[in-house]
């Protein structure tokens, strides 16, 4: 990105703003790229741990952190610099998780759950993924409707339907 600032700078020194205009293009499709690779990044953590609560029925207290930290960290990085619209909008989301990160969090999970006990071909069939979108929609909701402030309690409650949800509110460990 260097070298693009640098040439930026030199086109408009130069009087070449049509060239300037390219760069500037250019750099906000550099960015848009990372921001929607960052938000596949904590897509993936989420749909692993929520395939973990699937298919072993409980919910540790690092799984909930791992998601809320994802839920969080995904409504920071969704919403564009301006705060008035977003990377992903809400209708977005499902095509977004199908094309884009539920094979791969599907073969990550396939090294967790139940110690690795299933290839990723074998979780791939045994995953449902009907359930597994609704849960990550409901999450993923919530970074539209809550604000940062009440997000934290919002992600709880939804926590608290999960598998061993119950459990881990009253503060049985899973751990």
């Amino acid at each position: 990105m260097t070298q693009e600032l640098i040439d930026l700078k030199n086109s408009i020194l130069d009087g070449r703003y049509a060239d300037a205009l390219g760069i500037v293009d250019e750099l906000e499709g550099m960015s848009t790229k990372a921001i929607l690779r960052q938000i596949k990044s904590y897509l993936r953590i989420l749909l692993i741990h929520l395939i973990k609560n699937q298919l072993e029925q409980r919910l540790t207290n690092s799984w909930a952190a791992s998601i809320r930290n994802a839920i969080r960290e995904i409504k920071e990085a969704n919403l564009k610099y301006h705060k008035n619209s977003y990377y992903i909008n809400q209708d977005e989301w499902e095509n977004f998780i199908e094309e884009e990160v539920i094979e791969d969090a599907i073969a990550d999970a396939s090294l967790e759950v139940m110690n690795g006990a299933y290839s990723q071909f074998k979780l791939a069939e045994i995953v449902d993924r009907t359930q597994l979108m609704q849960t990550a929609l409901s999450f993923l909701t919530l970074t539209y409707s809550q604000s940062a402030k009440n997000l934290p309690m919002a992600v709880a409650e939804v926590l608290m339907q999960l598998p061993g949800g119950e459990d881990w509110k009253l503060g049985r460990r899973g751990d």
